[in-house]
This record gives C-alpha cells, sequence and structure tokens, in this order.
C-alpha cells in the first residue's frame, strides 16, 4: 500500500499581521504561494497614492454584513465615503458606522468625486442600470453583486459599456477571488482535462443567524410567506437558489466543463425551508449542486472536482464569516498537496482586487468570461424549474430528510 505525502503550503508569519499595522499595501496583501508575489499585488503602492472613496448602492444586509466587515480591515487603502438606499432612515444608520455621507438617490451617490469605486448591492432588476451608470459616470471600478444581470442582453450592453468607458467590473462571486482557489488554480496541473464528475455542496444556516453575528442589521425585509407546494413557487426557488446561492461556485464549475452550453438538468427539487438538489450533465461532465439552509446542521461548504488520476477538494469558510480562506487539498496517487488556509477570504479578495483595479493595476475579468459564467448559470436555473412537475422528479425534501454535503 503505497503512503500518502502531504505538503502544506502556508503563508508567511507576517500574513496574519492585522492589515492596519502593515506599513505598506504590498505587505497589506502578501504573497500567496504559487499564485503571486508582493511586487506582482494589484494593490501594490497604494498608500501613496493615498486612500480610495467606496460607495454603496443599496445598505442592506449584504452591505451592512459582508462588505464594511470587510472593508475595515483594508482601511489604510481603502475608505466607504458615500453610502445610498432608498430608505433614509437606514441610509443614515449604515453611513453613520462608518463616518459617511448618506443619500437615496444613485444620481447624487454617482457624481460624488470622493467616490472613486461603486458597490452595487441593490436588488436584481436594478443592476445592469446601476452598473451601466457608474460607468458612464466616471469612476474607476464597479463592484456588482450577482447577478449581475438577468439575461444575457444586459450582460452584453454592461460589457460594451464597461469597454467604451474604460471602467472595469467585477462580480461578487467570492469563491473565485479565494485565496485558496487561487492557489489550487495554479498548482492543479492537468486536472480539468480529466474531471469527470464536480460538486458543490452547501449547508448553512438562514442569512439573519450569520448577518446578526456580524453586526446589528437595520431594516431586513421580512421574508414573504409563500407556499412551497406550489409549482410556481418551486420554480422560483429553484431559480433563486441557483442564481443566488450556487452562483457562488458555478464560474469554479466551469473551469472544469469546456462544454458549459450545452447543459441537461437531469433532476431538480426543492430541500424544505431553502435548498435544492440538482443534477446535470454540460458535455461529459456530471455536475451535483446541493444545498441546504436550516438552523440545526453544522454550515459546511465543500467544492469537488474529481478526474481519473487526481481530485481537487476545497473547505470555503460559510458565507458572512470573516474567518480566513478556503484550504484546498489535491489528491494524486500517494501525495496530497494542502494549499491553505491563508490570512483573508474572498469578499477580502474582492476588495483587495478593485483597489489594485481603481490604481490602474492588475487585470480585470474579460468580459466574455463574465457573460458566460452568467449565461451557464441562467441555464441551469431555467432547466431546473423546467423540471418542476415532470415525473421523474420527486416529491419536495422536508429538512428532516438526509441531503449529502
Amino acid at each position: 500500500m503505497s503512503s500518502v505525502t502531504e505538503t502544506r503550503r502556508y503563508p508567511p508569519p507576517s500574513y496574519y499581521e492585522e492589515v492596519s499595522n502593515l506599513p505598506s499595501q504590498a505587505e497589506a496583501s502578501p504573497a500567496v504561494p504559487g499564485v503571486d508575489t508582493p511586487g506582482a499585488d494589484p494593490g501594490a503602492g497604494l498608500l501613496g497614492a493615498g486612500l480610495l472613496g467606496v460607495g454603496f448602492l443599496g445598505a442592506g444586509p449584504v452591505t451592512q454584513a459582508i462588505h464594511l466587515p470587510s472593508l475595515a480591515r483594508l482601511g489604510n487603502i481603502l475608505e466607504v465615503r458615500h453610502i445610498m438606499d432608498l430608505d433614509p432612515a437606514v441610509a443614515e444608520s449604515v453611513a453613520g458606522r462608518v463616518g459617511a455621507r448618506f443619500s437615496t438617490s444613485m444620481d447624487e451617490l454617482l457624481a460624488d468625486p470622493a467616490v472613486d469605486i461603486v458597490a452595487v448591492c441593490s436588488p436584481h432588476q436594478f443592476h445592469a442600470t446601476q452598473v451601466i451608470a457608474a460607468c458612464r459616470a466616471g469612476k474607476k471600478a464597479v463592484l456588482c453583486e450577482k447577478p449581475f444581470a438577468m439575461n444575457g442582453a444586459e450582460a452584453a450592453a454592461i460589457a460594451a459599456v464597461s469597454a467604451e468607458t474604460g471602467v472595469p467590473i467585477i462580480v461578487g462571486a467570492m469563491h473565485t477571488f479565494d485565496p485558496g482557489w487561487l492557489a489550487a488554480e495554479q498548482a492543479w496541473g492537468e486536472l480539468p482535462g480529466q474531471v469527470h464528475t464536480v460538486r458543490s455542496s452547501t449547508v448553512l444556516p438562514p442569512n439573519p443567524r450569520f448577518e446578526d453575528f456580524a453586526t446589528e442589521i437595520v431594516g431586513r425585509a421580512a421574508a414573504p410567506a409563500r407556499d412551497s407546494n406550489d409549482p410556481e413557487v418551486i420554480k422560483a426557488m429553484l431559480t433563486g437558489g441557483v442564481m443566488g446561492l450556487a452562483i457562488h461556485d458555478l464560474p469554479l464549475v466551469r473551469r472544469f466543463t469546456p462544454d458549459f452550453a450545452d447543459v441537461e438538468v437531469l433532476h431538480a427539487e426543492i430541500v424544505r425551508p431553502f435548498g435544492y438538489v440538482i443534477s446535470l450533465r454540460a458535455g461529459n461532465v456530471t455536475i451535483e449542486l446541493r444545498a441546504a439552509m436550516n438552523s440545526t446542521w453544522e454550515p459546511s461548504w465543500a467544492f469537488e472536482a474529481i478526474g481519473d488520476d487526481a481530485a481537487l477538494g476545497i473547505d470555503f469558510t460559510p458565507s458572512y464569516v470573516q474567518a480566513g480562506s478556503a484550504t484546498a487539498r489535491i489528491r494524486t496517487a500517494g501525495k496530497t498537496t494542502v494549499l491553505g488556509p491563508f490570512g483573508h477570504n474572498g469578499y477580502e479578495g474582492e476588495w483587495r482586487h478593485l483597489a489594485g483595479l481603481a490604481a490602474g493595476t492588475g487585470t480585470p475579468p474579460a468580459a466574455e468570461t463574465l457573460i458566460h459564467d452568467l449565461e451557464f448559470a441562467l441555464a441551469i436555473a431555467e432547466a431546473a424549474a423546467g423540471r418542476v412537475g415532470t415525473d421523474n422528479d420527486s416529491e419536495p425534501l422536508n429538512e428532516e430528510q438526509e441531503v449529502s454535503a
């Protein structure tokens, strides 16, 4: 029986120092082994250039519980300067936490010269309009929460305006910016060409639990009542699950599915009170997407890509938790390579990358990549909803029934 060699790769001890104590941004964003070097950091040198101002369009729980805590760790390069929300009480309260201006007008925020980077955290249907407006306002970079458009036409319009104005855009699918994932990309060699199975398994508590751990939420909207036996509600839950939760991992899935345009959903059902089980095929790759949100199970977010001679497993930290990066394991015959954990997660990684883009360093994601990621998600959501009511799909699972994660 062959022995297993485990290689652990960790960043240097300075990686874990508080960002506020570091004398330079090059040290604030230390190298991820096998991914970059301090000199290649897209945010390097930003301290000398002064703070970059951030403005938020939408001040809901994502802004309050995810982005503001992330930016608090990067106060030497980024500063929140303007909070916009349609609810003036929410805008004023959230802005007061960070000493920023507040308003209820997108136009007022976009006209604010103190805002260099715009974060679009509004309801999905407003994303395209607001991203385009931020580009045309001459801002230095835009972060748009997922999904960044509602359809392919909107995505193409965003890409065209970004190219026209030169304003870079990134989408808030945080796992693509996680140092654990980035390190795995650099270390996996020929794995993508041999993968036959991809799994994304997520178990989380309802969002309010982690949101309340992170901060005191103001203005949280009450969840609407719904009948999870109604076929139309089931379709909406499947679509929402794909576009709101699975979408974080779908750009990762697509790295292993060159035939992503050829999507066939084989099975789709909801898990009560919220979740999904979706099985599909893209080309020759079988994909399993599973999620459950309840108040009892231990949180877990795992991603797997399995090939004939190698496999990748990644354990991500749960949403809303500022607990460092994912840990990746690449397994081959007789050897396991462990990458991570590193000192920051994908949310902070997004902001580090944005700061570099706004300063004119780093490379934004290709527009084609963003469009294809969206089209892949939309195709899965539409096909999953289309399975509702077919003879091959069973009744929705209750939370007491086991969902493999």
